[in-house]
């Protein structure tokens, strides 16, 4: 493209602000780092741009303190306002600090006390309005009038885009210092999209041949929606668990700067997502936030898709800001993000010994997890998770397989509600039951723990409640069900004791008469 094309213009003259950017008073050069397992699982070479690792933990300092430092001092001194529960809130807070200036951070008062605390702690002045984004975004307009401050927006702006842009000029230079080749895509997380034009531009400026790829979520994806209907288009609503990319409307001026430089976009799951956070821990045992690990998820995605192989990608890790009370839900749907365990409501005989059957109808898979009430003498309904290798195709086998074999299955592994809410409410009383005894069992998790351990405890006695969940620890966990006579108590007792595993009875356990009891 010649200079005249206005492209080629604006992809110059992005490539000089950011040359001239300025965000070292705050930001370090964040390493690129090899990512080896994950290069051998997806068969390409994928490097890791780690983000992470800002003293916010996150991207947004580069461009809040290009922003800042270039207001002009008079101005500056009044302060600075945003409006954010995230991660601008914390780069605006250190970066004005660093400048000696006051910030009035405004946030919903629903903010979590750790990211109130956080922002305290880089500097700013917290205040606290409203019950949701807009209602702080429009408390701090009126800051910004009554005090004559500067507001400074978290992506829509050249000078925030800018900043944003250096991540994509240490890629290159920490390229060429290594005297590695061009990498042939880098994959970026996307909100409003002032990381994605950023990067996009000096990329498209300095390396052409590298493909630009912006991954969202698949209930947040305003960038991709708007650069494929040709305008900016606002979601009537997004998915919060990637929180820091939950936004409804693409900027104007990132929108305008995408449409020119980004090659492709993307989205990916929920438990694409949760597989990425995982692998990333697994990588460098560090815990990227929900949006912090989106680019990991598009670059696994990508690759599997278009049967990529031997390619250099580059994803950008954004952040780290993750509640740790998130952990246990990530750590939950990360196995069916890759694809290795399939969630099943299955069907079988309300009789001794079905359980047993069922689980030696599984052959090699192993089961992860297993939630189960008595409802009727006729049928019982499961809800199990199978541990698969083949990906989506074993699922599919297996499934046929299991109603080749006379079970009614309904495969639940791409079913929210069953994901978030029903596998934890499976159960509850079941009056009229009689006979149940409650027992806490553990065995030395290893494959085929659960058959063996059933095997060993014998179909005599009716299983009424089940519950397992695997979770990669040294011992397995059951809470188990059985119709017990009364006079074979004693029989029951002597039975789990021949397993070789420690048990505890909890049929007197308060939680269990109100919440599980039969009566």
């Amino acid at each position: 493209m010649s200079q005249a094309d206005p492209t080629s213009r604006l992809i110059a003259r992005y490539r000089q602000r950011i040359e001239a950017a300025r965000v070292y008073d705050v930001a370090v050069r964040s390493p690129l780092s090899d990512a080896p397992r994950l290069s051998a699982r997806i068969g390409n070479q994928l490097l890791l741009k780690r983000e992470d690792l800002q003293p916010v933990h996150s991207f947004k300092l580069r461009g809040a303190f290009n922003r800042i430092v270039h207001i002009p001092e008079a101005e500056r001194a009044r302060g600075v306002v945003c409006a954010s529960a995230g991660n601008h809130a914390q780069g605006v807070a250190l970066a004005a600090r660093t400048l000696g200036c006051p910030s009035w951070i405004v946030m919903p008062r629903t903010t979590p006390q750790i990211k109130i605390d956080a922002v305290r702690g880089f500097g700013g002045r917290v205040v606290l309005h409203g019950d949701a984004y807009d209602d702080a975004s429009a408390h701090a307009a009126k800051i910004v009038e009554e005090r004559g401050a500067t507001y400074i927006p978290p992506y829509d702006d050249p000078l925030v885009i800018a900043g944003q842009g250096t991540i994509a000029r240490e890629i290159v230079e920490q390229l060429e210092a290594a005297n590695e080749a061009p990498l042939d895509a880098v994959f970026v997380c996307v909100g409003g999209g002032g990381l994605l034009a950023g990067v996009a531009a000096y990329i498209k400026a300095v390396s052409p041949g590298t493909r630009v790829i912006g991954v969202e979520p698949e209930d947040s994806d305003c960038m991709g929606r708007a650069l494929a209907a040709g305008r900016r288009v606002k979601l009537p609503q997004v998915g919060l668990f990637a929180d820091g990319v939950a936004v409804r409307q693409a900027g104007r001026e990132t929108f305008r700067v995408a449409r020119a430089t980004v090659d492709a976009m993307m989205t990916v799951s929920i438990d694409e997502i949760c597989a990425a956070v995982r692998d990333v821990f697994y990588e460098n045992r560090s815990v990227p936030e929900p949006a912090g690990a989106l680019a990991v998820a598009g670059a696994k995605r990508w690759a599997l898709e278009h049967g990529a192989r031997d390619q250099r990608l580059c994803a950008i890790v954004s952040g780290a800001n993750v509640n740790f009370d998130r952990l246990r839900h990530i750590a939950e749907r990360a196995e069916l993000g890759d694809h290795t365990e399939a969630l099943l409501a299955v069907t079988i005989p309300e009789r001794p010994g079905a359980f047993r059957a069922f689980c030696r109808d599984l052959g090699r898979h192993g089961i992860t997890e297993f939630n189960y009430r008595y409802a009727d003498s006729q049928s019982a309904h499961i809800f199990v998770g199978v541990r698969v290798t083949g990906g989506l195709e074993e699922a599919a086998d297996l499934v046929e397989q299991l109603r080749g074999k006379d079970y009614a299955v309904v495969d639940l592994s791409g079913d929210e509600m069953a994901k978030v809410h029903i596998r934890y409410m499976v159960g509850g009383r079941a009056p009229g039951l009689s006979d149940e005894r409650l027992f806490r069992v553990e065995f030395p998790e290893r494959p085929g723990a659960l058959l063996t351990f059933l095997n060993k405890l014998g179909t005599r006695w009716n299983v009424s409640l089940f519950h397992y969940r695997n979770h990669c620890s040294a011992h397995g966990r059951v809470l188990l069900g059985l119709q017990v006579p009364r006079g074979q108590v004693r029989a029951v007792r002597a039975r789990l004791d021949a397993t070789g595993y420690p048990w505890w009875e909890e049929s007197g356990n308060a939680a269990y008469g109100l919440f599980l009891g039969t009566d």
